[in-house]
């Protein structure tokens, strides 16, 4: 028998990378999708790069019961990875954050009556870092979901403090990702992650200037295969594992490595805080950008060496191979 694996929001950049890994290592996977319409472009992107015999799709929402027992029947295990990546700050808050956190307890109740064996959260380093002071940060770390960090920030709080909550006497085994700025190539998923705009925007000449924006980075394949490790390495049950560089790169560093590239649109200038303070009164997207500008935040991801064997793939590879699939 193979094993099956749910994958929540499979359509989007990361959840196409882990669905293709699953399919490389022989599990049997389950994508949902809010809409079926999504099936057909997956499948087709998911197929550029692993086989698709094993796949199938279920709908199912994040904001509905409907759809999720049907789901998770007959998985072994469940990566939720459905939330997107929007750093841009809504007019409400709650766009992101209900459907965040809301759809995190709605599929890990559903994977607990299923009898689900383990459960494999995509949180973000934003749910550790966010209004942090300048220093060196590590698994134990949470932002402060009552501070001024940002509705993205707080919706990934929120969702991985709900889903430690409603797990913590259950059966099921719970183990998190912690991505930082996710890089690398797209399978030709729709942009619903911040860094496949941010990328897109900076190879276009969409971007003007380089805002002082240092992030923990990690490859989009590396963040699948940390995925898959972790659904069965024995020591990663109960465990929150950072995926992201432990320095914080600059957005400035991936411009030139762009530049160097031949992408010519790329800008050289950097953006002055003042002036995205001003921009941030009128554009949600610099605005939900404002907490982390000109901070510089270390991170620990030791145990995501030593538990799940990372062998990362370097920056400058992950930037280009992205800007080179967005160009097609």
């Amino acid at each position: 028998m193979t094993t099956r694996v749910l994958v929540t929001g499979i359509s989007g950049y990361i959840g196409q990378h882990v669905g293709a890994e699953l399919l490389r290592q022989g599990y049997e996977v389950v994508g949902s999708v809010r809409s079926t319409a999504k099936v057909d472009p997956t499948r087709k992107a998911i197929e550029t790069v692993a086989p698709v015999d094993n796949l199938s799709f279920v709908e199912a929402d994040l904001l509905s019961d409907n759809g999720w027992d049907e789901a998770v029947a007959g998985c072994t295990y469940v990566m939720h990875v459905a939330s997107p990546f929007i750093m841009s700050a809504p007019a409400d808050e709650n766009e992101l954050i209900t459907p965040a956190v809301e759809g995190t307890k709605r599929v890990i109740l559903a994977a607990q009556r299923a009898g689900v064996k383990r459960l494999v959260l995509t949180s973000s380093t934003v749910a550790i870092i966010s209004g942090q002071d300048n220093g060196r940060y590590g698994p134990d770390a949470w932002s402060d979901a009552n501070a001024r960090i940002g509705a993205y920030s707080k919706s990934k709080t929120l969702a991985e403090r709900a889903a430690w909550d409603i797990n913590r006497d259950n059966a099921m085994e719970l183990t998190v990702i912690n991505p930082g700025g996710v890089f690398g190539p797209s399978l030709g998923a729709q942009p619903d992650s911040a860094s496949v705009m941010m990328v897109s925007d900076l190879v276009s000449g969409k971007m003007p200037m380089i805002p002082d924006l240092a992030l923990g980075m990690v490859d989009v394949r590396d963040v699948a295969r940390l995925h898959v490790t972790a659904l069965t390495a024995p020591q990663a049950a109960g465990q929150r594992f950072i995926a992201a560089s432990e320095e914080p790169i600059e957005m400035a560093s991936l411009a030139a490595t762009l530049k160097q590239a031949g992408y010519a649109k790329v800008p050289s200038r950097k953006a002055p805080k003042f002036l995205l303070q001003l921009m941030s009164l009128f554009n949600g997207d610099v605005r939900g950008m404002l907490p982390l500008i000109g901070k510089r935040i270390y991170l620990d991801n030791t145990a995501t060496f030593e538990v799940l064997g990372w062998q990362p793939t370097p920056v400058e590879e992950s930037i280009t191979e992205m800007a080179a699939s967005l160009s097609k």
